[in-house]
């Protein structure tokens, strides 16, 4: 994808139910219940996983900074709860200052931006494990959609039916998407896993948070799809897609406007 002309460099995402008419219906509204219990086991487990993965953090910095110029770790804007902005924090695996030259755009296969042991952390998603601080930071949770960068989310909520909706929980360190779906590389990939987000979001709760959660270093050993899918009774493609569908077609039989566009922020 090229670099989005369109973006707003102090932008913020503001979402008002209805347009500012009244309340969200439940159908919108996620697990009010369940989410402020999730930020105290996100904040407990990320605590506990910090202290386990810190030595494997910090051996992975000390190769990346033997083997290529620059910084070790890296933090990057990205949009949250609500469209609030936030610095996610990563193991490099790019070359250094690499967007100088072509701006802000999504990495593809063999992209040759990515350094060799880059391409091991990634491969491994060790080079997520810093996030970890994020989520001590109330910025993510353990499981939730991916968080985008600001750069890419006008022309995507443009192109993609309910795509802020994601916004509407915090972002995760992994997410249903990520354990069914390989990586976003063009808009149809994008368009695919919000499917997933939008499910996620709707149905967020405990039991799925926890199926989420044990698919994740399964996924991360390459284990397929199918299996995750089968052996932790994770929704099937048609379920996901069916359910995004039925919403998107019921919202346009009854527009509302639920998310507005973006915004720049006072």
């Amino acid at each position: 994808m090229s670099p989005l002309t369109d973006a707003f460099p102090h932008a913020c995402v503001h979402l008002r139910p209805n347009g500012g008419q009244g309340e969200e219906s439940d159908a919108q509204r996620p697990n009010a219940r369940y989410l402020p219990c999730k930020a105290v086991l996100d904040f407990i487990l990320a605590l506990c996983l910090l202290a386990l993965t810190a030595p494997v953090i910090l051996a992975s910095a000390l190769l990346v900074k033997l083997t290529s110029r620059g910084p070790a770790f890296y933090t990057q804007t990205r949009l949250g709860l609500k469209g609030r902005r936030f610095k996610m924090y990563k193991l490099r695996t790019m070359v250094a200052d690499c967007e100088l030259q072509t701006g802000p755009c999504w990495s593809t296969p063999g992209d040759p931006r990515v350094t060799a042991v880059g391409r091991f952390l990634r491969c491994t998603h060790l080079d997520e494990l810093p996030q970890l601080v994020n989520v001590l930071r109330g910025e993510m949770s353990l499981v939730g959609p991916r968080p985008e960068r600001p750069e890419f989310v006008p022309e995507l909520a443009r192109a993609i039916p309910r795509y802020r909706e994601r916004l509407l929980v915090r972002p995760g360190l992994s997410g249903l998407a990520q354990v069914q779906l390989y990586a976003d590389t063009d808009l149809e990939s994008v368009r695919r896993k919000l499917a997933y987000d939008f499910y996620y979001v709707r149905k967020v709760s405990p039991w799925l948070d926890l199926r989420v959660l044990l698919s994740t270093p399964y996924r991360a050993a390459g284990v397929s799809f199918d299996i995750l899918r089968k052996v932790f009774l994770l929704p099937s493609p048609e379920v996901v897609e069916d359910f995004y569908q039925d919403a998107d077609a019921h919202e346009q039989a009854a527009p509302r406007e639920v998310f507005p566009r973006v915004q720049p922020a006072t």
